[in-house]
């Protein structure tokens, strides 16, 4: 592991040498062109400064004072004329990777006083959340406590906070990451909350919290380990639904794996098969997001986009965050990457409940046929605030199914419109099964006992809806078959096929794309009695930009005029699909 460590530092020398530059007197950083700045970017730039000096002890880097740096971002992070629980929690873990005392604190003794009174208000002050902002007040406390702010150390109710709250809102122990803690929000921010809880206790200089807490946090966090191997595709792809994922979806993947393993919460047997995911990660991640010749991760230009929120400044520090925590936890762990991954089932299929109630069932289903390279994940997750295509419950697989980033279409699922009401089968199921039917192919099945509405609210008294997906020797089968209660006139229903492509240039050979034969997408059973639109060109609209390529062409199948449902039928939609799986260089 040690050549992975030594590359790792190289790329954080490159990202930092190329971001450091972007960081004012004043603290603030310039934005990237076309991007506005972020109130908590100086804060994520502090704990990449910090975590490079943990890693190398190197207190400048292309002629930049380290500490003076620090010490400017976390002045302005301090003082923002709006609070930031992200951009604090990232300042104070930033200037704890300095030193967990004052008097051996290099960036503290540049602090003025007023900052360091500004820091201890700031620290102090903590917003009762629901979402992964928890894990931001776990810093906070860490960090009071470290710097003797405070006598008492409330880190540990922090965590029991968090983890109450995780038990409370998930049956199985999976984060919902919701605000109101009634949805099922079940996406990449469970596991970033992990993760930046370990890193936090790992810079506390109460050594003891750490061993009574991390047998806690392990039984939840492990069950998202237990994840990773199955949702790594073999090109490398990780986490690859719901909301911030592209580069993250990478970087959290193979920090949680790196953790674990110098933790020691991975079994000697499974270590090849980690250390195989490991491995596809790292170069996924490498080949598709970094620019090798200008030292920069790319996530937004003409051909790949990502969710607002993350700016270019934000995701260069991040990255050059994480690549530092790679190389420590790689010498820590030691060992080779080169070692062959464990023989294992070619094809396989599960279903990973989140939560499960009398009222609404959440999960995601993970299949995966090695034979020719597909691996799909199905989420069954409640939507966010902004809807988009990211939670919808169709196979995410990109290049071969795609969807457009910060966009809403019903990708592969029909939409019903009723008068106001627009309905579509995805976000909650019920008595959700899986297991092997015909020929060996893997099926979900789950039930709507009431439709649920685009925005993720129930659609009462409307109807009902049944959804069984099959997977099998590369075919894909949909079968939706819809009730309702009483007489109604349905306005509309339409479903959109997405065709896309890997990046032009930052791309892997092995990575999969559409062949010439595109989906072979075929209607088997059609009860809308609905017709195939013309193809739609959106390669120039930068509206439809996918996490990780570009997206070309849109086709709907429609039925634009009313239809009269009526009770005591049933109304089926069946579709099959035979992609055609290519690769990147063929």
């Amino acid at each position: 592991m040690h050549n992975f460590s030594d590359q790792c530092l190289d790329l954080a020398r490159a990202l930092l040498g190329n971001n450091l530059k972007h960081i004012n007197e004043d603290g603030t950083i310039t934005s990237s062109s076309g991007e506005k700045s972020r109130i908590d970017e100086p804060g994520h730039a502090a704990l990449a400064i910090g975590e490079f000096f943990r890693a190398t002890g190197d207190v400048e880097l292309g002629g930049f004072d380290l500490f003076d740096l620090s010490a400017r971002c976390i002045t302005h992070q301090a003082f923002a004329e709006e609070a930031s629980d992200n951009g604090m929690a990232y300042a104070a873990l930033g200037l704890l990777s300095f030193g967990a005392s004052k008097e051996r604190n290099s960036v503290w003794e540049r602090l003025l006083d007023p900052t360091r009174e500004k820091l201890d208000e700031c620290l102090l002050t903590r917003t009762e959340r629901r979402d992964h902002y928890q894990a931001f007040n776990v810093a906070k406390s860490v960090a009071r406590y470290s710097f003797g702010l405070t006598k008492k150390d409330d880190t540990g109710k922090v965590i029991d906070r968090y983890v109450d709250h995780l038990q409370n809102h998930s049956s199985s122990g999976f984060f919902n990451d919701d605000e109101s803690g009634q949805s099922g929000v079940f996406d990449i921010y469970g596991l970033l909350s992990f993760v930046f809880i370990r890193q936090a206790l790992q810079l506390h200089a109460n050594v003891h919290l750490k061993d009574r807490k991390l047998p806690k946090l392990r039984t939840f966090a492990e069950k998202y380990l237990r994840m990773l191997p199955d949702m790594t595709r073999q090109d490398g792809l990780g986490w690859n639904y719901g909301r911030s994922v592209g580069a993250y979806g990478q970087l959290h993947c193979i920090s949680m794996i790196l953790q674990a393993m110098r933790d020691q919460w991975v079994a000697p047997e499974k270590m090849p098969l980690y250390l195989d995911a490991l491995r596809r990660l790292f170069q996924y991640f490498f080949v598709t997001y970094l620019d090798q010749e200008n030292g920069d991760l790319i996530i937004r230009d003409s051909e790949r986009n990502t969710v607002d929120n993350h700016t270019t400044r934000i995701a260069n520090f991040d990255a050059a965050r994480y690549l530092c925590q790679w190389a420590r936890l790689a010498r820590v762990i030691g060992g080779s990457l080169a070692v062959p991954p464990t023989k294992r089932s070619k094809t396989a299929g599960r279903f990973v409940i989140f939560d499960k109630s009398h009222k609404k069932e959440h999960g995601l289903f993970l299949f995966r046929d090695e034979n020719i390279g597909l691996q799909y994940q199905l989420p069954l997750i409640s939507p966010t605030a902004t809807i988009t295509c990211d939670n919808l419950a169709f196979p995410h697989c990109p290049g071969i199914f795609d969807w457009p980033t910060n966009r809403y279409l019903p990708v592969m699922l029909p939409e019903l419109t009723f008068g106001d009401d627009v309905v579509i089968p995805s976000y909650y199921g019920k008595n959700c099964v899986t297991g092997i039917g015909m020929k060996k192919s893997f099926y979900l099945r789950f039930e709507q006992p009431d439709l649920v509405k685009t925005d993720g609210s129930f659609a009462y008294g409307l109807g009902s809806c049944s959804v069984q997906w099959n997977f099998g020797d590369g075919k894909i089968t949909s079968e939706f078959v819809f009730k309702v209660k009483n007489q109604i006139s349905m306005d509309k229903m339409r479903l959109a096929l997405v065709i896309g492509s890997p990046h032009e240039i930052q791309r892997l050979g092995t990575t999969l794309r559409q062949g010439t034969e595109g989906l072979r997408a075929n209607v088997e059973n059609d009860d809308f009695q609905a017709k195939w639109g013309s193809f739609e060109t959106v390669t120039e609209d930068q509206n439809f930009r996918g996490y990780a390529g570009n997206i070309h062409y849109i086709q709907y199948l429609v039925r634009d005029h009313p239809l009269i449902m009526r009770p005591g039928q049933q109304y089926k939609l069946v579709m099959s699909y035979h992609p055609d799986v290519a690769f990147a260089d063929e």
